[in-house]
């Protein structure tokens, strides 16, 4: 920190910029004495936007330069996608805060606003990540998932229009953000579509050793969410997945417990291993590791590799 000047760190897009004005919209009425100031970072992730998914094995794509940029004390603060941000920090960050969940879901968006269940067969379905990929197929052998279609929000919704693409699948919590909720054809239930691990939720992240930035950022953090994508975490962390794995994740605290639900699948959606487990909000760490043995012993290690 430079005097009563916080220095924050995020990516260029449109959705990224939208989290971190929010949340600076917040930290100025706590401490109105402060100037937060906005540094943008390119980072590997944006630089291979229009590649294909299955080719990066990198983790922290949309994250690596941003932590580097903390160690580095070029900024104080990072604001991400939680679900960008690796389960295993580098050493010395830590996650300081994680604001109130948005809307977890994922949404179709397609062309005439074509339910899931009403698109035609073999209708083509635009989406880079293999967690939905895999349970869109779960769901509709017949699909065809055009993995390579990437690019920001904005950039994926004109893309549909402009194409042979049927419908894209999308994160409500991203639309909502930026305005677009008024594409949105069908939201997704948990219940048929699990989100990422993290979805919805927006993370600060800060110097372990960085006392006065972690306690600033630390006014923001919602206990409940917190604990609920804590859960999350450590059931990815618990089964080693990466990018290449299909798994999702979701919990929610009610009444002085967490319900978390998992899910394990094959890039197809023949091998598909899913299940929930119910535990104390004093454990979310033992949580995730008690469900993911779970579905490992249900089978999900042969999708795994282990």
């Amino acid at each position: 920190m430079q005097g009563n000047r916080i220095l924050i760190g995020t990516r260029g897009s449109h959705l990224a910029l939208w989290q971190t004005n929010y949340v600076v919209s917040l930290l100025r009425d706590v401490f109105p004495s402060l100037i937060f100031e906005v540094r943008i970072i390119r980072t590997t992730g944006d630089q291979l936007q229009k590649q294909n998914p299955a080719s990066l094995t990198s983790k922290g794509l949309f994250t690596k330069e941003i932590e580097e940029a903390l160690l580095e004390g070029a900024i104080d603060i990072a604001i991400h996608s939680l679900k960008d941000l690796p389960t295993e920090l580098p050493e010395g960050l830590t996650i300081s805060a994680v604001l109130e969940r948005a809307h977890p879901e994922d949404v179709l968006i397609a062309k005439n606003n074509t339910p899931f269940f009403s698109l035609a067969n073999n209708a083509k379905i635009g989406t880079s990540s293999l967690r939905r990929a895999s349970q869109l197929l779960h769901l509709r052998p017949d699909l065809r998932i055009a993995a390579s279609f990437r690019g920001n929000v904005e950039t994926r919704i004109r893309n549909l229009f402009a194409s042979d693409y049927d419908a894209i699948v999308l994160a409500y919590a991203g639309l909502e953000r930026i305005g677009y909720t008024h594409t949105i054809t069908e939201v997704f239930p948990t219940e048929m579509i699990l989100p990422a691990v993290g979805q919805g939720a927006i993370a600060i992240e800060c110097l372990s050793q960085n006392s006065q930035a972690f306690e600033i950022a630390a006014i923001l953090n919602h206990e409940e969410t917190s604990l609920a994508v804590q859960a999350e975490r450590s059931f990815l962390r618990s089964l080693g997945g990466g990018c290449q794995t299909p798994i999702a994740g979701y919990a929610y605290a009610l009444n002085g417990e967490i319900i978390l639900d998992g899910l394990v699948a094959s890039p197809d959606g023949s091998h598909y291993f899913r299940s929930s487990l119910v535990g104390s909000k004093d454990s979310p760490d033992e949580l995730g590791q008690l469900l993911a043995q779970t579905l490992i012993e249900q089978g999900a290690a042969k999708v795994l590799g282990l």
